[in-house]
């Protein structure tokens, strides 16, 4: 008599730089018969060096980390290594959903998810089907527009660091009046009063 069908493992990649939301993440999805956790990592970098050299089915990334994010570290990840990623998150900010989508993120959902529930997202993800929140979807939808282009947000992302325009230039490679030109015109298409100012509604909106 032939056995049951075993079902096929996901190797899963757990990135968050909280310890016990990790260590839980890591106990309760490694209970599921379907589910064995290779790896894990407290900030992004870490999680795509990690993911390049265990190759996992999926990425389950937090969406704030030191070193890179989890929309960072998911282009990283994914211009590298055949994988999916899910993003988890505490505060899905507006513009962040829009981020991560174009990043080919394939699941984002808060943290307030149910262990049981992030499994069968983790399995519908690694069966090719995509899953986001439909509250995190419904508030994108309603979401400003990001005016800003590609180089104003660059600029605002490192000025969020507090660093002067003579730092941020050298980061981007670029000329500390480029800078300048890039700060003078985000502020004025943002009503900002400061570069700091700037740089913080772009955050809050989700756009870096």
């Amino acid at each position: 008599m032939s056995g049951a069908t075993q079902p096929r493992v996901i190797r899963l990649l757990i990135a968050d730089d909280e310890h016990l939301i990790r260590g839980a993440l890591e106990a309760l999805l490694g209970l599921e018969p379907d589910i064995e956790v290779v790896a894990s990592a407290d900030n992004g970098l870490t999680a795509a060096e990690l993911a390049l050299e265990t190759r996992p089915d999926i990425c389950l990334l937090d969406l704030e980390m030191p070193g890179a994010d989890g929309i960072e570290a998911a282009a990283r990840i994914l211009a590298s290594v055949a994988t999916k990623v899910i993003i988890v998150t505490r505060h899905a900010r507006p513009g962040v959903l829009r981020r991560a989508l174009a990043t080919r993120v394939s699941g984002f959902v808060p943290k307030s998810t149910p262990a049981e529930e992030l499994a069968n997202v983790i399995r519908d993800v690694a069966a090719g089907k995509r899953y986001i929140d439909h509250e995190i979807a419904a508030a994108a939808l309603t979401a400003e527009r990001c005016p800003l282009t590609d180089r104003e947000l660059d600029v605002l992302r490192v000025s969020r660091g507090a660093v002067g325009v003579q730092q941020i230039a050298d980061q981007l490679h670029l000329a500390s009046g480029t800078v300048r030109n890039y700060l003078s015109s985000a502020m004025t298409k943002l009503d900002a009063a400061s570069r700091h100012d700037a740089a913080e509604r772009a955050w809050q909106q989700g756009w870096i």
